[in-house]
């Protein structure tokens, strides 16, 4: 079943985290590739500013989304001072409609 998992980013301190355990994110979603149906940043509306993070997975049940998210290393350093799972059911699908690169927007 899918998950939606959103994270704000706490208000002080979020990009000096970002920065600090960015790599081991990256490599934890890696890890977690054939679960991982997209993940990104949320960014501001200047395009520049990051104000956390979301994910779409696909797990059996919330209490492995939960898990994932607590072993997620942005969430163990702290920088999230929210986290929401949410089950969804796909409807609309169609990749073709995302943009081609990842570009920050």
């Amino acid at each position: 079943m899918l998950w939606i998992i959103y994270c704000e980013d706490k208000d002080e301190g979020a990009a000096e985290i970002r920065a600090a355990v960015r790599d081991e994110h990256l490599a934890y979603l890696e890890s977690h590739e054939e679960i991982l149906v997209l993940g990104g940043a949320l960014i501001a509306d200047d395009g520049v500013g990051r104000l956390g993070s979301v994910f779409l997975v696909n797990l059996p049940d919330r209490t492995a989304a939960e898990k994932l998210t607590l072993e997620e290393p942005f969430r163990k350093a702290g920088l999230f001072k929210r986290v929401t799972v949410t089950r969804m059911r796909k409807g609309q699908f169609n990749p073709s409609a995302a943009p081609a690169t990842a570009q920050g927007d």
